[in-house]
């Protein structure tokens, strides 16, 4: 699907958390045929895929929402919370699903639907293995535009986390450019930058205020207004 995508040494494992045995078997194929990715196991309870992630140590967990014995959400807050280093994709049906956001906020660092097409799949396995960049970030914008929206006006005014105090005048920037969507190269761009400079900016950000990854950063930003939705259009 993609021949200048340099194979890793290691492949990629992932673990396929459906309770429809349908779509496990659509999504192993696809992703077994690429050279650099590799099914670690398949669960078909939120439970089971909690028990697999921490006996298996995959890279990624694609994750349903719906499932019985702890859904994908449950299970997600769990295996975040555990100190895994395992990346988890909540797999749904509509975009702007409340459950999708529900995703985001317990851990999981991409949201994707399930009719998402083989190369999408495939990339965004991709992206979220490398911790270097968000699916879609438009996409998760407009996710949490609407949520913040949503809210009660008391509650888009949060107290300004203590830990923010940490960040430079520069890494306040580029967490702020960070939750418009922009990639590395496009912060890069708008900073004047090297796209290295700019990803140790974002490591120490992850670090300084205890994130997993980029799409966290995103939420962060948006439940402690840092950023506040634009217009609707």
């Amino acid at each position: 699907m993609n021949t200048e995508y340099s194979t890793p040494a290691t492949p990629i494992r992932i673990l396929l958390a459906d309770d429809q045995p349908l779509l496990r078997m659509g999504f192993r194929l696809i992703l077994e045929g690429e050279p650099d990715l590799e099914i670690a196991g398949e669960a078909s309870t939120g439970a089971e895929a909690v028990r697999l992630t921490a006996d298996l140590s995959p890279d990624v967990v694609l994750m349903d929402v719906r499932m019985p014995q702890g859904d994908g959400i449950e299970a997600t807050r769990r295996i975040t919370s555990s100190g895994s280093c395992a990346r988890v994709i909540i797999l749904t049906t509509f975009d702007l699903d409340e459950y999708a956001f529900a995703g985001l906020q317990a851990g999981a660092s991409a949201f994707l639907l399930k009719d998402v097409a083989p190369e999408g799949l495939v990339q965004a396995v991709r992206v979220v293995a490398s911790g270097d960049a968000v699916v879609a970030p438009r996409v998760t914008q407009r996710l949490l535009e609407t949520y913040v929206r949503s809210l009660p006006p008391v509650q888009r005014t949060p107290t300004p986390d203590r830990r923010l105090a940490e960040l430079t005048p520069r890494e306040r920037e580029v967490l702020e450019a960070i939750a418009e969507g922009l990639s590395n190269a496009e912060l890069a761009a708008r900073f004047f930058l090297s796209e290295a400079t700019i990803k140790t900016h974002v490591r120490r950000i992850l670090t300084k205020l205890g994130l997993r990854d980029r799409v966290q950063a995103v939420v962060y930003a948006y439940e402690n207004a840092i950023v506040v939705p634009g217009p609707t259009h």
